[in-house]
């Protein structure tokens, strides 16, 4: 009883406000996606990440193992993707994306947060660097069959991050009027992410519903079997193998969507694994969380 309480309290303000944002377009009002999606990628969420990197209280070994064992669980998934493609006779440049990549960023980092608090924001701010940078090198090779790596490099976050890890690398810190305005800005990032992707969730129309169902939950048992697997061969502590294991576990991330529209994919059923997975993730991550929570 005391776990099922405590999984509620982590998970119930996560899909609250994706809530919240799902109701706000259902009931018509004004929620300008692109302009919320700007502030929160190129303000907010840098600052989250410089700040949560320059205050953890992280060993800097754990957190580089971290990195390899966020890097190997990306690989992993990567190479169950061209499997399930290959034998399935899935289109590849549609669907291995969405395969690999969850959504780390709206969704991952508050159920991290709010699961394993500090430590856990730090780790997952890692794991959302990692996402984002093979996302925008990889994940757009795949989809459009070129290389984008200007565009990571192009990213306020990828900066944050290198930035941020410089000054835990240095044990530098910023003067504390700043570090309280970044921190201030920062706080915007959670709650923007989440309101945004439930916004999202209700633009979106899932198609091919029944193979949307299927291949979410493949997904979702394949990532969280390679993060607990991985959590174990890499020795990660609780926090961070927790971390690991819900953030391969996340649900397909809207960016992939995306990325099928603009270099014409079948964006329409990506739409509906996102939709769908997402949908799927409120009653699967719950239930991964309390196995996690128990390391």
């Amino acid at each position: 009883m005391n776990l099922a309480l405590t999984v509620l309290e982590i998970t119930a303000p996560v899909f609250l406000l994706a809530s919240a944002g799902f109701v706000w377009v259902k009931l018509g009002f004004e929620f300008r996606t692109q302009f919320v999606t700007r502030l929160a990628m190129t303000l907010a969420v840098p600052c989250l990440i410089f700040t949560a990197l320059m205050n953890t209280s992280l060993d800097k070994g754990a957190l580089g193992t971290f990195v390899l064992a966020a890097l190997a669980g990306h690989a992993v998934m990567a190479a169950a993707g061209e499997i399930l493609c290959r034998f399935s006779g899935l289109e590849r440049r549609t669907y291995l994306a969405p395969f690999i990549f969850g959504n780390t960023g709206n969704l991952g980092i508050p159920l991290a947060m709010f699961a394993f608090g500090e430590a856990g924001l730090g780790y997952a701010v890692v794991m959302l660097a990692v996402s984002a940078i093979l996302s925008f090198t990889y994940g757009i090779y795949l989809v459009a069959g070129h290389s984008a790596g200007s565009k990571a490099i192009r990213e306020p976050m990828v900066w944050a991050t290198l930035l941020g890890a410089l000054f835990l690398w240095q044990d530098w810190h910023t003067p504390r009027f700043l570090t309280n305005a970044l921190e201030l800005t920062g706080q915007m990032a959670v709650p923007l992410m989440l309101i945004t992707l439930g916004t999202a969730v209700a633009r979106l129309t899932p198609g091919e519903t029944g193979k949307a169902v299927a291949l979410s939950l493949v997904k979702f048992l394949v990532s969280a079997a390679a993060g607990w697997g991985l959590a174990a061969a890499f020795g990660l502590d609780p926090a961070a193998s927790g971390v690991l294991i819900l953030q391969l576990a996340t649900p397909v991330a809207v960016t992939s969507y995306l990325l099928a529209e603009k270099f014409e994919a079948d964006s329409s059923a990506v739409a509906g694994l996102v939709v769908v997975s997402t949908l799927m993730s409120a009653l699967l991550l719950p239930l991964l969380l309390s196995q996690v929570l128990e390391i």
